[in-house]
């Protein structure tokens, strides 16, 4: 199945989600507004307990171009928490388009996703430090 921007939606995978840690998964949709650290510019935010391994979720009326951030949230504070070097998450992350951190948040460019090209459902695999 293919979404396309007459339908105006998309099927998400959450893929990897760690049930033995607590809290809850936030699954956000970006235009690029603010796109990964504005968790208040996110378009929409859904959020599920952490007790399955995989989440579908499906969002309505995407934009022409958008990017998906996950989060685990485990301490449920709504934003990612650092490790000890104030860089690094400590929480499990996941981004659309397989973008992942380097030195830095994925750009918005690298998580980028077209409302009508993309094969729905798309697979976002959460990433644990």
């Amino acid at each position: 199945m293919t979404a396309t921007a007459t339908e105006n939606r998309v099927d998400i995978v959450v893929k990897g989600i760690d049930t033995t840690k607590p809290g809850n998964v936030l699954v956000m949709l970006f235009a690029e507004e603010g796109f990964p650290k504005k968790h208040d510019k996110a378009l929409r935010i859904l959020s599920y307990t952490a007790d399955k391994t995989e989440r579908n979720v499906t969002f309505e009326n995407v934009p022409a171009q958008f990017a998906v951030k996950v989060l685990h949230d485990e301490d449920e504070d709504g934003k990612v928490t650092k490790n000890w070097t104030g860089i690094w998450p400590n929480e499990g992350l996941g981004f659309s388009n397989g973008a992942r951190i380097t030195f830095k948040a994925p750009s918005f460019s690298s998580a980028q996703l077209e409302a009508t090209s993309i094969t729905s459902p798309h697979e976002i695999t959460i990433r644990y430090p």
